[in-house]
Formats: structure tokens, sequence, C-alpha cells
């Protein structure tokens, strides 16, 4: 267990990647932990589209550069994102759709990877464009973006974390 508990506090994100893809057998790992997250009730209403096709990652990041408001490349040059959207008819789909992206993270880092969490997936798919994405994709139903876990291999070496707050826990 303390390797988990290492894991933890060694993970930090990554905001510049090598463009080398990441093998699939690897990348298949990753997302497997992703479906081992915790959901409410165990309703797994959550879905990871794992993008490694250059020209979809490409278009995703420019729809949440868009979003943003910025030209650059939101994604960091990571090759692959995995997109995770969760059905929004389920009480929890927003917490359980965040542990799904913290497994990803997690994972990819126990795998020697970096990661990022990256926002904006809400209003990426609430666009007419995120709809035509997510129904090429063959996915219908009431799905709400959760986020984006991009992921890839480090081009340079992780920061140091922070110190923590001295607020931050409180035991009652």
């Amino acid at each position: 267990m303390n390797n988990i508990i290492e894991a933890l506090k060694t993970r930090r994100s990554c905001r510049n990647f090598s463009a080398e893809m990441i093998p699939d057998d690897i990348l298949q790992q990753i997302a497997e932990a992703g479906t081992y997250a915790a959901s409410g009730k165990g309703c797994q209403p959550s879905r990871i589209i794992v993008i490694k096709d250059k020209a979809t990652r490409d278009k995703l990041s420019a729809m949440n550069a868009k979003i943003m408001g910025v030209k650059s490349d939101p994604f960091y040059g990571a090759p692959v994102c995995m997109v995770v959207i969760a059905e929004k008819g389920r009480p929890t789909y927003l917490y359980d759709g965040s542990l799904v992206i913290g497994n990803l993270m997690l994972a990819a880092h126990a795998l020697g990877l970096g990661s990022c969490w990256i926002h904006r997936a809400k209003e990426e798919f609430e666009s007419e464009e995120g709809r035509v994405l997510l129904k090429a994709w063959g996915i219908e139903g009431d799905y709400e973006g959760i986020g984006h876990c991009v992921v890839g291999y480090p081009a340079t070496e992780a920061a140091k974390p922070a110190p923590r707050k001295p607020d931050y826990v409180q035991f009652v």
C-alpha cells in the first residue's frame, strides 16, 4: 500500500509532452484503471473515449482553445486525449466522472507517463460540433463532458510539489 501513497504524493500535472505515441497495451491499462473508479451505487455512468487519431485530437484541442479564448494548444502537445463523459441522469455523475479522471492520471503516473486534467469538456460537448463528434463515435444519450485527461511521455522533469497549506486537514 505504501506504493499507492507514494504515487499520490509524487504525481504532478505535465504541461510539456513529447510527440511519441504511447503503445496500445499501455493505453489499455490506463483506461482500464479508469473503469475501476468508484461511482455512486456502482452505476458506472462514465465513458472513456481514447483519442489517438491526431486529426481528431487536434480538432478537440482547437475547440478547447476557442472556448478558452487562446490560440495555443491547451493539450500541451500530448499525443493522446482521454475524454471522460458521464450520463447526466445520475445524481452523482459529475463526481463519478471526476474520480475516473483521477484514476486515469494516477495510472499514467504509475506507468511512467505524464498527464494533465484539461477542463472545458462540458462546453465542447454541449456545442453542435461536440454533439456531432459524439454521434460519429456512436455515443447517444444525455451525456456531459467531465474533462480530458491528456497523456504522454513527459518532455521535461516534473516539478517538485508545493508545500501543503498548514490548515489543509483538520481533525475534530
